[in-house]
């Protein structure tokens, strides 16, 4: 079976990035923790549309940068990661970094919620970012 990586936009003037470069890294990723990537969809939408999904599917009335649907059987790698440009953009200006930096910290922090990494508690909130700044590292080793 071929990994699949979808990328698609949602109500926002958005050039996703490159396809085939996000591929190998998330595969590496998911190969360097024991799993197989299978199927990824990455939606990139508005801070209301995802707002919209956080009410509707969370029951949470905030905004959020990410948010990952588990698709996940056994060690094969699925799910949704919807995030919202406004707020990484957001984000990057209060952090001084640039927008790709924060774009794929966000992204690899979706990934990792799919293979396993919680950031329900402040030990385990600094668990995944400690993997975020691993997976950080292998984005230059595809």
């Amino acid at each position: 079976m071929s990994e699949t990586l979808n990328l698609y936009v949602e109500d926002v003037d958005f050039k996703h990035p490159s396809q085939e470069p996000l591929l190998k890294w998330f595969k590496r990723v998911c190969e360097e923790k024991g799993h197989r990537l299978n199927k990824l969809n990455l939606i990139f939408c508005s801070d209301s549309y995802l707002l919209e999904i956080n009410r509707k599917y969370l029951n949470h009335d905030y905004y959020t940068d990410i948010i990952t649907f588990d698709y996940v059987e056994g060690q094969k790698v699925s799910g949704d990661l919807f995030i919202s440009t406004e707020r990484v953009m957001e984000n990057a200006k209060n952090l001084e970094i640039s927008f790709k930096d924060e774009l794929d910290r966000v992204m690899i922090h979706g990934l990792l919620h799919l293979l396993g990494y919680e950031d329900s508690t402040e030990t385990k909130q600094a668990e995944i970012k400690a993997q975020e700044d691993f997976c950080l590292t292998l984005r230059s080793q595809n």
